[in-house]
């Protein structure tokens, strides 16, 4: 079978290191499958017209309800949906947006969603089409990574590098990911002990907001901003930090989170439902509902040597048992057969 994958494909991002992972999987089943940029399309006529003129497409995928799903409304293959974090937390709130997510519902066959969005709407979770599947998660940490030079590119002034407590903020530059959250606090707290510095990496996905990020970067003492990496050296600073950090709004499941649990990272993670499903407090990480509260908690992962092995032990199993690529292959080439 030959299958048009649709996904955002913005370099560097989980979506299209999500988007490589799955298209691998339905490759390794013996099906064809062409991954395009959702962005390289402005209507579902273009998509449409794809297809006819190629009738050896037999179906299609899409990950994003509304990103990519609205483009598939009018082809006349059949096809599946991945569920995304934002499409279902967030654009479900824009009426606009929700309708054109209902039509992609409706017509779909199959689709794909993790456990962490279906506890966040129950409704999705009554549907027999959806498969639920969590993510599967593989880390590949880069042998030629060089800790210093990774810290000295982020901003030439830092100083003693090897005693550094480095929180590494994993997030594409976008107001959802809400990477200024924790700034001022961040810079009060640097005050107090130099040694403990925010970096924040990620593609600069929103423009506008990017330069918003970087001016407040620049004039904050103990918050710097670090260019992307590829998938393989971003693995290796994780795995230098001394704790990963999330600040979403809204997440559907973080992969950034999981990677680090996979790399034997303590995490440390804002109290949102999407986050909650994944990091269980004082168990498999750390949660914070305030600034403040990152402080402290961030306070205790410096102190308490054995909530630090503690979370890593049991973050490191959480993920061997439910984020393996094993039982993900398996799920999408079931969704797959329902497309036949």
């Amino acid at each position: 079978m030959k299958l048009l994958f649709l996904a955002c494909l913005s370099p560097k991002t989980g979506n299209h290191t999500t988007a490589e992972r799955i298209r691998s999987h339905i490759e390794s089943a013996g099906h064809t499958c062409e991954l395009r940029d959702a962005a390289e399309f402005q209507s579902p006529a273009e998509v449409a017209n794809l297809l006819s003129s190629n009738p050896t497409f037999e179906g299609a995928l899409a990950i994003h309800l509304f990103k990519a799903g609205r483009l598939l409304l009018d082809i006349q293959v059949p096809f599946g949906v991945i569920f995304g974090g934002t499409d279902i937390n967030e654009d479900v709130k824009v009426e606009q947006k929700r309708v054109v997510m209902e039509q992609v519902l409706q017509k779909a066959r199959g689709f794909n969603a993790d456990v962490t969005i279906l506890k966040c709407n129950q409704e999705l979770s009554q549907s027999s089409r959806i498969y639920v599947q969590p993510q599967g998660i593989q880390t590949e940490v880069s042998e030629q990574f060089c800790w210093s030079e990774f810290l000295r590119s982020s901003d030439a002034s830092i100083e003693h590098v090897d005693e550094l407590r480095v929180f590494l903020l994993v997030c594409g530059l976008r107001r959802v990911k809400d990477p200024l959250y924790l700034v001022e606090a961040f810079r009060e707290w640097h005050y107090e002990n130099p040694l403990n510095v925010l970096v924040i990496i990620g593609p600069k996905i929103d423009p506008v907001f990017t330069v918003e990020v970087e001016a407040v970067v620049k004039r904050t003492a103990g918050v710097f901003l670090a260019q992307e990496r590829s998938q393989q050296e971003l693995h290796a600073a994780m795995k230098w930090c001394f704790a990963v950090v999330n600040s979403s709004v809204s997440e559907g499941m973080s992969a950034a989170i999981l990677e680090a649990m996979d790399l034997g990272v303590p995490v440390l993670a804002r109290d949102i439902p999407g986050n909650a499903a994944v990091v269980q407090h004082e168990y498999t990480g750390l949660l914070y509902s305030s600034p403040q509260e990152f402080v402290h908690q961030s306070q205790r992962l410096l102190s308490d040597h054995e909530l630090r092995e503690r979370v890593v032990r049991n973050g490191k199993l959480y993920v061997e048992e439910y984020h393996g690529l094993n039982q993900e292959r398996e799920t999408y080439r079931r969704l797959v057969d329902t497309l036949l």
